[in-house]
């Protein structure tokens, strides 16, 4: 599937600026790339960058020259700035706007086009996200793919449960942060504990990516817990103390507030 000619994005905060750094990272994947002036350090600093950004700060000319248009809005305001704008039956529409059903964006957009719903994490920059998208699309598979890849999901209830496990990130980086914190209060230097620790999970991560699909991951906490060793008693002492009750607890919560 061939990507779009050129792509505009509505707002241009964080995951616009990520999308548009992974997608003109050499070799541009896409020709041109229109953005909206909103965040006008953002958008200046793109442009800067590269020589395919285009700045508009006309919302509507951003919707009349591109192909392909990427809603990038905080919730909050997304109707009073989609509402107003004139798109094309059968035009391509990817929404990365949190917590906003179909539904509503396709009452808002009020035309027939192709709408995917997409959520990009910052690692699309690097070319290293892994992205879902609802429906299955193949342009818009095709497009994320260029930016790591796509995981297409087949009903809202798999999209609404990859993005309620995505909102684990914060946890990851507070383990680190807490872990850090502890071996600095026992007398190891912060650097020297961010020296280690940042490795370590990487490999693991690492690790994890290269078992496959059919190495279920309960398997490879066994295989890094020896019988009677370290590993084995600090997860026994995690589940004891309510550590996978409360990440559950967690994760029921933010899929509730997804779900509206």
């Amino acid at each position: 599937m061939s990507l779009p000619r050129k792509i505009g994005f509505i707002g241009t905060g964080a995951i616009t600026d990520a999308m548009v750094r992974g997608l003109l990272a050499d070799p541009a994947a896409v020709p041109h790339v229109m953005v909206s002036r909103r965040s006008a350090d953002i958008s200046a600093k793109l442009a800067a960058d590269f020589p395919h950004v285009l700045v508009s700060g006309d919302n509507q000319a951003i919707v009349d020259g591109c192909d392909t248009v990427v809603l990038a809005i905080r919730p909050q305001i997304a109707e009073e700035v989609i509402r107003p704008l004139k798109f094309r039956d059968g035009q391509n529409v990817i929404s990365v706007v949190a917590a906003t059903g179909r539904p509503a964006l396709l009452d808002w957009i009020g035309a027939d086009v192709h709408l995917s719903q997409a959520v990009p994490l910052p690692f699309v920059a690097r070319r290293k996200g892994v992205t879902a998208i609802y429906p299955p699309d193949a342009g818009t598979a095709a497009l994320f793919n260029v930016l790591g890849n796509a995981v297409e999901c087949e009903t809202k209830a798999e999209y609404d449960l990859l993005a309620a496990a995505s909102a684990l990130m914060a946890t990851y980086f507070g383990i680190m942060h807490r872990t850090t914190e502890w071996l600095a209060e026992n007398g190891l230097p912060e650097e020297k504990g961010r020296a280690y620790l940042a490795p370590l999970f990487a490999s693991l991560s690492e690790t994890a990516l290269l078992a496959g699909k059919d190495v279920a991951f309960i398997k490879m906490s066994h295989e890094f817990a020896t019988k009677g060793g370290l590993n084995e008693q600090v997860f026994r002492d995690f589940e004891a103390n309510g550590g996978s009750q409360a990440a559950m607890l967690a994760l029921d919560r933010v899929l509730a507030r997804i779900r509206g």
